[in-house]
């Protein structure tokens, strides 16, 4: 039987400018992780070499721009970005939004990600 796991009970971390991650799953194979971004954050240019990663937006909307073109997700959307795409997401508005990560393989454990200068 599967362990259940809820945003309370889950490992978390602080990463970028106060946003926060639970770590709902984690294997070498696959992470999925609960995400919160507050007003006007957003992340740091990058790609990762294998890892695919698969966000929803679960509340609020959330700025994605992915090899130079931008993509505006609502509650409820997803996008899928492919390994080598450079990207990053923007909460480019007033008030927090909540995600899933879905990364495939996990790229926190094999150190996948390269910043880049923007």
């Amino acid at each position: 039987m599967g362990r259940v796991v809820d945003k309370n009970s889950a490992p978390h971390y602080f990463w970028g400018d106060k946003c926060s991650s639970w770590i709902l799953m984690n294997r070498d194979s696959l992470s999925v992780k609960i995400e919160t971004m507050p007003a006007g954050t957003r992340e740091t240019l990058h790609y990762h070499s294998e890892a695919r990663q698969f966000f929803f937006i679960l509340k609020g909307t959330a700025v994605f721009y992915v090899d130079g073109k931008t993509e505006t997700l609502k509650e409820l959307q997803g996008i899928l970005i492919e390994p080598m795409s450079k990207h990053f997401i923007a909460n480019e508005t007033a008030e927090p939004i909540d995600f899933l990560l879905v990364s495939q393989p996990d790229n926190d454990s094999t150190n996948d990600r390269t910043d880049l200068d923007e």
